[in-house]
């Protein structure tokens, strides 16, 4: 009786291992089999960023999961999963619309650059003219930079003009003849000096009108300015560059 009863559940166990691993091996089938479409699924989420959304020129509502042909010449809404927007995706451009594009950037760019640079030199003017007694000091004493040189240059013309003299007086000696080349030399040289002396006259009075332009041009903008115009509202602006920098030729350097 106690061999019959082990033996009874030995053949219990073995029928219980025997479903067990029978149970497992039918999991292992489906997952397997199950597998592939699993990582479809997961291929096909991960690969999706959106649903695509746009009006087309026909004024259809045209839906995707990619990008619509039928809309790169306008925006497409890219859609979350509850129709919210997730993003817009701009029209694909034309190699001369982007072209355009870059040229208006440019453009802006260089207006910003423009703006940035114009207000630095309205403030800088401000610090340098804060009324307009200090700006006409400033004129004053750049003109008189200017009517110095003019000046040096007419005495220089005078004393040309003195040493001439006595020259013409010893040419007189020798009318029909040629001149000893010693005076014909110091002739020459007489004219010459009043030549340059004559082209810096002209430059130094282009020069004065230069630096009246200059300070007039300012002054304008200072009147903005002091009037509580924002620095950079004032427009175009001129270079420093363009100020009276090394004091004009003289007389004592220049045709001498």
């Amino acid at each position: 009786m106690q061999h019959s009863g082990l033996a009874r559940g030995r053949r219990a166990w073995q029928g219980g291992l025997s479903r067990r691993l029978s149970g497992l091996m039918s999991l292992a089938l489906v997952v397997a089999a199950s597998g592939p479409v699993l990582a479809q699924g997961a291929a096909a989420g991960g690969a999706s960023s959106g649903i695509y959304s746009c009006v087309d020129d026909k004024g259809r509502r045209l839906t995707s999961d990619r990008p619509i042909a039928e809309c790169n010449d306008r925006e497409q809404r890219i859609l979350n999963r509850d129709g919210s927007t997730k993003a817009v995706q701009p029209p694909t451009l034309t190699a001369d619309e982007r072209a355009a594009v870059e040229a208006r950037e440019r453009k802006a760019a260089a207006d910003r650059a423009a703006l940035i640079e114009a207000t630095r030199r309205d403030k800088n003017l401000l610090a340098r003219y804060p009324n307009e007694a200090a700006h006409r000091k400033a004129r004053e004493a750049a003109l008189d930079t200017v009517r110095a040189a003019i000046k040096g240059t007419q005495d220089r013309i005078k004393e040309l003009q003195a040493e001439r003299k006595p020259l013409l007086d010893d040419a007189e000696f020798y009318k029909g003849k040629p001149l000893p080349p010693k005076l014909k030399a110091a002739l020459d040289a007489n004219d010459a000096s009043m030549d340059a002396q004559k082209e810096s006259t002209g430059s130094q009075q282009a020069e004065l009108d230069r630096v009246n332009r200059l300070y007039d041009a300012e002054l304008v903008r200072l009147q903005k300015l002091w009037a509580g115009a924002p620095p950079g509202s004032t427009g175009a602006t001129t270079s420093t560059s363009d100020r009276p920098a090394a004091k004009p030729a003289t007389a004592s350097t220049a045709g001498k």
